[in-house]
């Protein structure tokens, strides 16, 4: 007898006949009543950091289409923030913060124990969710993975290559493997506090982690990853931990072998055929369909989804994206997605 809690049930490594379904960024612009409530909050930080609102957004996919879990509505650079940095959106733009550019200003940034007043909101919404929602969905509380949030510490914002940040490890590791201590020790107790106010699962988002290679890749992006995982399973036993090295190709196994995830999430790059025999053995995977295909929809959309399923339903297996549902995404195409998914 597994877990009620199909997702759960799922991270424990057993199958179910139905995969769990659910979305990165679920919560969103691609939902009319998201952008009601988004427009009511003002700016996106104010809606982060509104439990009202933050909860609101957070329950609407559950309302409308019964995913079986909800994600915390956040933002990775929350932490950041919270560690001392400005941090502001630029309309059309996305996120920017005031960099950090050497050794003196890393120092100066707060330590772990000091982000908890900035964060109090957001552990309040995890708190209401835990909750509100439905006691068959499961909570996912998250945060982004060291090197992808020193990435934004570095350059000021996103960019593809993530340039700036390679120059700084490359260039001063002294000061930037700083850095990515300091945004683990942070993480860590972030993710901690969403525990004990509710989280059932936690999922860690490196979402650029395939721009790292070789020894890098395990010291910026694994290491650190392990580090999280391992901390918070010694603080909360059996808690499930999701990893998303997005873009690692092979470093997949990496992660998989490193015996401290429960799942991992696919990029849409990642076969599944190569998952099902090489990373599904070890522990349950999550993925991959192409958001663009809730974009398009049609028979392409329903061949896609089935085939993943037929794919990996055999294992322990948890339908998502292989990257967030975009602002283009159809409510009618998340519908006969998860048709063919329970059907």
């Amino acid at each position: 007898m597994g877990n009620p809690k199909k997702l759960l049930n799922v991270l424990a490594g057993n199958t179910e006949k139905t995969p769990p379904v659910w979305m990165m960024r679920q919560a969103g612009r691609y939902l009319p009543e998201y952008r009601e409530v988004r427009k009511n909050a003002g700016g996106f930080l104010d809606l982060c950091y509104n439990p009202d609102f933050a909860t609101e957004v957070t329950l609407q996919p559950i309302r409308r289409f019964g995913f079986d879990a909800a994600i915390l509505f956040a933002d990775i650079l929350l932490v950041p923030q919270a560690m001392g940095m400005k941090l502001w959106f630029a309309e059309g733009e996305g996120p920017r913060l005031e960099p950090v550019s050497d050794l003196q200003a890393i120092e100066a940034l707060k330590p772990a124990e000091a982000i908890h007043d900035t964060l109090a909101p957001v552990y309040e919404t995890v708190k209401r969710l835990a909750a509100e929602l439905p006691k068959e969905t499961t909570l996912i509380g998250f945060a982004g993975a060291p090197w992808t949030v020193a990435t934004y510490m570095v350059a000021g914002r996103g960019s593809p290559d993530q340039a700036v940040a390679r120059q700084m490890m490359f260039g001063d590791e002294v000061a930037f493997s700083r850095l990515i201590d300091k945004v683990t020790e942070a993480t860590i107790e972030y993710l901690a506090r969403q525990v004990q106010a509710g989280a059932e699962v936690i999922k860690l988002f490196d979402s650029w982690a395939g721009t790292l290679s070789g020894s890098y890749f395990e010291k910026y992006a694994l290491k650190p990853a392990v580090t999280i995982a391992t901390e918070l399973k010694r603080r909360f036993p059996g808690l499930p931990v999701i990893g998303f090295p997005r873009g690692a190709g092979g470093g997949y196994v990496q992660f998989a072998d490193a015996g401290c995830f429960d799942g991992l999430a696919l990029d849409s790059s990642v076969p599944a055929g190569w998952a099902r025999d090489v990373l599904q053995p070890k522990l349950a995977v999550q993925g991959n369909l192409d958001p663009m295909h809730l974009i398009t929809g049609g028979d392409a959309l329903e061949n896609e989804t089935r085939r993943l399923v037929d794919i990996l339903g055999e294992g322990p297996f948890i339908f998502n994206l292989g990257h967030g549902i975009t602002p283009q995404g159809k409510p009618e195409n998340v519908e006969k997605m998860l048709s063919v998914i329970r059907g």
